[in-house]
């Protein structure tokens, strides 16, 4: 009886700890494509390419940013208008579940 109990809390513990690396090793690859977003974005943003971005430089981009979105030019945003968020490389990006 003890040996089954003893056996099964080995192998909880084994899937436990193989699913723990899964899990991180997903949530490491998640934080190194949103690293690699952050400086496309640092770079899009920062005009005079000193590697920090002002304010100044923030809220020029975010207003570019809300122009280029309002698509029909009402100066409000809509959800299909925000959908077309964000681009990368100049590129808009496409929702695959439409």
């Amino acid at each position: 009886m003890w040996r089954a109990s003893k056996a099964a809390i080995v192998s909880a513990l084994a899937l436990g700890v193989a699913a723990s690396s899964a899990a991180y090793a997903a949530s490491r690859r998640t934080w190194n494509v949103g690293e690699r977003h952050v400086d496309e974005l640092l770079q899009l943003m920062d005009a005079d390419k000193n590697g920090r971005v002002s304010k100044e430089e923030f809220m020029s981009f975010m207003s570019a940013e809300f122009d280029r979105l309002d698509r029909d030019k009402n100066r409000e945003l809509t959800r299909a208008e925000l959908t077309r968020l964000p681009y990368y490389g100049g590129r808009e990006h496409v929702n695959p579940h439409k």
